[in-house]
């Protein structure tokens, strides 16, 4: 406990900037609706946030590295408070895009900023408990937010108020309360080619992952308050299948260190294909249906990414864990940009179950992938893969973007 008691304004600073950024992504689809937007609309501004986070995993190191985290934090979030202002200001699609590019831009630099500051501070052997304290913090935080919709409603200006105000305290606990602001980054250079061939399947299922999350996370309001759930049920969808990624990732992860991974990932994609093709012709427009199959959907579905970075990792090199996870977050990033424009057109013009069956196909074509690469390459020994280190390379990603080293520490990665 002793590295992780000086974080406990950052980890609180993360809760609420977390919950404010959960928050928005909701209440964007939630509100476009109710201002007459259709699904393409919607989904380009999920494109364009995408977009604009891309950018930001890019530039953020030369940001903190020319002005320090603290400075550089305050500057996005602040920037990122304005722009939710904003949004009840101006109410048409194209502004509202472009504060979203912005957003995203923001956001990224904001999570790689508080990322790599917790792991800055903390000590190899408190490593693991600050990670897995912060991503339940990020999930029970963004979970939790979404009900603040309900409560002061999607058609007015109080709850935009209530978002900025969530970003601008985040504010607080960073400025008053740190102790040790880490050393400005070096610049990491980006290899995407060299870790395509380390892992052509970890890269391709980062992009398919990257399409269905960022469609499911932006257009899966639009859905719900299409086939007629009230404002409580849309928020209800959306956290459920949130909490269920949650819920059997860890599972998930120790079943891939006992076989061979990429046969728990083609379990897992197919799962999460059946859970949508399930919720297409089974759930109807009842909520009971929908929230327990979105249940299982999520439960599949958002461990995707980490059981891909995961087999990257295996196959990495000593001193490569920064360049794949670097790598394989802007794959993921290609896949995002694209995901929520493609499935908002198909919403738009053949109804809201297409998003879905989207999905479904994504799957479908990555299922086969995978079988592909299975015959291709043999499986990494089991001495090489351990889910405690795949999630721990996984969850400091951002950390090692913006503090690079010559190479992973022994105690951090378990190597």
């Amino acid at each position: 406990m002793s590295s992780i008691r000086p974080l406990i304004p950052l980890l609180i600073a993360a809760g609420i900037l977390l919950g404010g950024n959960g928050l928005q992504g909701t209440l964007i689809a939630l509100r476009g609706a109710q201002e007459g937007f259709s699904p393409a609309t919607i989904g380009f501004m999920g494109t364009a946030y995408f977009g604009g986070f891309l950018l930001g995993c890019v530039f953020i190191t030369r940001i903190m590295k020319a002005v320090g985290h603290v400075r550089s934090f305050a500057a996005l979030a602040a920037i990122a408070s304005a722009g939710t202002l904003l949004l009840v200001l101006i109410i048409d699609p194209v502004f509202w895009s472009a504060i979203r590019f912005t957003t995203g831009f923001c956001f990224a630099g904001l999570f790689t900023i508080m990322e790599s500051w917790m792991n800055s501070s903390a000590q190899n052997h408190d490593r693991a408990r600050v990670l897995a304290l912060y991503r339940i913090i990020d999930i029970g935080s963004v979970t939790g937010a979404q009900f603040l919709i309900p409560v002061f409603g999607a058609d007015g200006f109080a709850i935009f108020a209530i978002m900025s105000i969530m970003i601008t305290l985040s504010l607080v606990p960073v400025s008053l309360g740190d102790r040790s602001n880490p050393s400005p980054p070096e610049d990491v250079k980006l290899d995407l080619a060299r870790v395509w061939r380390i892992s052509p399947l970890a890269a391709i299922g980062c992009v398919a992952v990257g399409m269905t999350n960022s469609a499911f996370r932006t257009l899966s309001p639009v859905y719900a308050e299409q086939i007629g759930m009230s404002v409580a049920d849309v928020v209800t969808f959306v956290s459920i299948g949130i909490i269920g990624g949650a819920v059997i990732q860890y599972p998930l992860g120790h079943l891939s260190d006992l076989w061979d991974r990429r046969r728990i990932l083609l379990v897992t994609t197919a799962c999460a294909m059946a859970a949508a093709l399930a919720i297409v012709f089974l759930a109807g427009t009842g909520p009971l249906a929908n929230f327990a199959l979105v249940f299982v959907f999520g439960s599949f579905a958002m461990p995707l990414y980490s059981l891909s970075a995961a087999h990257a990792n295996d196959r990495a090199g000593k001193g490569e864990f920064v360049l794949v996870n670097a790598a394989l977050m802007m794959f993921y990033s290609f896949g995002a940009i694209g995901g929520p424009m493609i499935a908002s057109t198909f919403m738009q013009r053949f109804g809201p179950q297409w998003l879905f069956i989207f999905c479904a196909a994504v799957y479908a074509i990555l299922i086969l992938i995978i079988v592909y690469r299975m015959q291709a390459r043999e499986a990494v020994p089991a001495n090489r893969r351990g889910v405690f280190t795949a999630l721990l390379r996984t969850s400091t990603v951002f950390a090692r973007l913006a503090r690079r080293s010559g190479g992973p520490g022994k105690g951090a990665d378990g190597e």
